[in-house]
Parts: C-alpha cells; sequence; structure tokens
C-alpha cells in the first residue's frame, strides 16, 4: 500500500480539501474496465444529467423533372432523457484504540494516527473503487445496479431498444462460430451511426471463454495464437480472433448485505462492446452533499472529518458521487452459449 506522508501533526489536523486530496493520491483498483478507461471521466456540477439524443435522418434523394418542386430537408428527431447520478456514503472512525500500546506493522516503534489514517483512507478508496468497477460492468451490460442489487438504470428500457443477443452454440462441433463473431461485429458497425471505433472487445465469463477456446474452430487458432503461447502460458488474459479481442474476466463483487456474491460477468455469457468511441461512454461525477462543494465540479472522491465527543476519537466520511452509462446501448451485444 502507497502511504501517504501527512506532515500537519500528530493528530487529525487537516481539512477536508486535505483529506480529499489526500484519498485521490492513492492508486486506484478499479478492475479490468477501469484499466481499459472505457468511460472516460466528465465531471458535472449537477446531480443530474440529460442526455440528448439527436437522430439525423439521412435518406436517398430521388430525382424530380427540371423545374419541378424540390424535396424538402427532415428535421433532425431530438429526444432529452434525464439520470440522477448516484449518491454513495461511506464513513468509518480513527479511535485512541487503533493506536495506543500498538506496535506499527514490521516495525519495533509505536503506531501513529498518520499511518492509521492513511491505512482507513486507501480501505475507503478500495470500496469506492470496486463499487465504481460494479457499476461500470453494469453499464457494459445496459443495467447498471447498485450495491444492494437494486436496478438504477435499465439503458435499453430508457432508449426503447431491444438487447442484441447472439448464441454462440459453443456445445454444438459444426456451429460456425466466426459467422457468429461476424454477427456481433455487423450489429455493433451498424449501430455506430457515425460513432468511430479501434476494434470489438470482448469480456468472458470463465465457462464461456474455456468454451470458446476449445471449439473445433477456434482450438487450432487458439493454439497457434501469438506462436502457441496458449499452450506454454496463462493465455486468459488476451486473444484475438476474427478482428475481436477476446478476455476471461472471472471477476466477483461481495454486495452491502456482506453475504450475496455478484459474478460481474456472468459465467457462460460474454458481453461485446466497442472499443476508441468518442462520446459514447462516459463516467459523470457530481458534486459532494457538502455546503462547500455545492455547484462544483464533480470529483471522484470526498473525504471530511468530524470529532467525536470527548475525544473518543474522529469519524471520517467518504462519498462519490458517480454514474457510469453507455449513451448508444444498441452497441451492447450479449454473447450466450447453448448446445
Amino acid at each position: 500500500m502507497q502511504a501517504i506522508d501527512f506532515t500537519a501533526s500528530e493528530n487529525l489536523g487537516f481539512n477536508d480539501a486535505e483529506l480529499t486530496r489526500a484519498i485521490q493520491k492513492f492508486p486506484n483498483l478499479y478492475g479490468r474496465i477501469g484499466q481499459l478507461n472505457l468511460f472516460p471521466v466528465h465531471p458535472v456540477s449537477t446531480t443530474t444529467v440529460v442526455i440528448e439524443e439527436r437522430e439525423g435522418v439521412l435518406n436517398v434523394l430521388p430525382t424530380v423533372p427540371r423545374g419541378g418542386p424540390a424535396t424538402k430537408g427532415i428535421t433532425d428527431r431530438r429526444k432529452a432523457r434525464p439520470f440522477v447520478i448516484p449518491h454513495i456514503p461511506h464513513d468509518d472512525v480513527v479511535k485512541p484504540e487503533d493506536i495506543q500500546n500498538v506496535r506499527a506493522f514490521d516495525s519495533t516503534d509505536l503506531e501513529t494516527v498518520a499511518a492509521v489514517l492513511s491505512r482507513k483512507l486507501q480501505t475507503m478508496r478500495n470500496k469506492h473503487s470496486i463499487t465504481l468497477e460494479h457499476l461500470r460492468a453494469g453499464a457494459l451490460k445496459g443495467k447498471v445496479m447498485d450495491g444492494n442489487g437494486d436496478l438504477l438504470v435499465d439503458l435499453f428500457k430508457e432508449f426503447k431498444i431491444q438487447e442484441k443477443s447472439v448464441d454462440f452454440k459453443l456445445g454444438t462441433g459444426t456451429t460456425k462460430v466466426k459467422n457468429k463473431i461476424n454477427e456481433v461485429k455487423r450489429h455493433i458497425e451498424v449501430n455506430l451511426k457515425g460513432e468511430i471505433m479501434n476494434h470489438v472487445h470482448a469480456l468472458c465469463g470463465p465457462t464461456w471463454f474455456d468454451e470458446f477456446t476449445s471449439h473445433q474452430e477456434i482450438e487450432p487458432a487458439y493454439a497457434r495464437w501469438n506462436n502457441g503461447a496458449a499452450l506454454r502460458d496463462d493465455m486468459r488474459g488476451q486473444f484475438q480472433m476474427a478482428g475481436v479481442i477476446f478476455e476471461e474476466y472471472n471477476a466477483t463483487v461481495t454486495l452491502s448485505d456482506g453475504q450475496t456474491t455478484d459474478r460481474l460477468i456472468a459465467d457462460n455469457e460474454c458481453r461485446f462492446f466497442p472499443v476508441g468511441t468518442q462520446n459514447s461512454f462516459d463516467t459523470f461525477l457530481a458534486p459532494a452533499d457538502m455546503i462547500q462543494w455545492v455547484n462544483t465540479l464533480g470529483q471522484e472522491l470526498y473525504v471530511s472529518q468530524k470529532d467525536l465527543d470527548h475525544g473518543k476519537g474522529t469519524e471520517l466520511y467518504s462519498e462519490s458521487n458517480p454514474l457510469p452509462l453507455c449513451k448508444r446501448p444498441a452497441l451492447l451485444v450479449k454473447g450466450t452459449t447453448s448446445n
């Protein structure tokens, strides 16, 4: 863990802005979706965002006799959809028993307030980080869920489109898997509608990935990939086939009840999406629910502190206000498999 150097004093004499800057200096632990930089950060100064959809109509023009009436232009159709940005608070506390008579890890020195504060801030960041990864995974699946498992946003319902699903039938040896991949790519290409992309990426559940790479049409290419690296190394990270990059994403999170485990990509599914788009994905950040941050551009994390009565410790309060969205959910494709 990267420690933050708190040099102000040997107590929690830091203001909220200093703590907020400190927690944002810790390394991000977003997971694979965060590493892909698919959802760029877009700070806003409000607690809601409005996504305006403008659908330009392009149609083939007919010929008319010279001197005849010209065809008339059609006004672009525009729709505006408001989305409420979730508010995610979390708190912790630094108490005397966290420090008094406690030996610092791997040291003969006693624990310090600064070290305990640094660890607690890192833990806070980790929890907000995995929460953001969970929200972004939901956006890739078209349904953003919170830590209770409750639905926040159904993108397919909001944009009134049907989710595209392709059954790869990996349990059938005669399936033309490459044709299935082409079906996914063509669907995404058609629905770009003026957008651009570098390539199509696929995050796969473990069972789907194993069945895909062991299918008789795919296995020879997988074995030869990168000079046979799949035969020597663990190649679940990335494998390119028919212009699509496939990788296993074996990530799970524990929901807020502490008992329920949620797999970010279902074990027998694969999620396809374009990479390198200009404005199809966003992570909107709203300002904190604190008076000093009202109507300012949102930040990734905020921290404030409050002394407990009679010097019994200091309460740490953190919050994040992120909303990852795919503004073109027609670009999201679910891959399934059956016999």
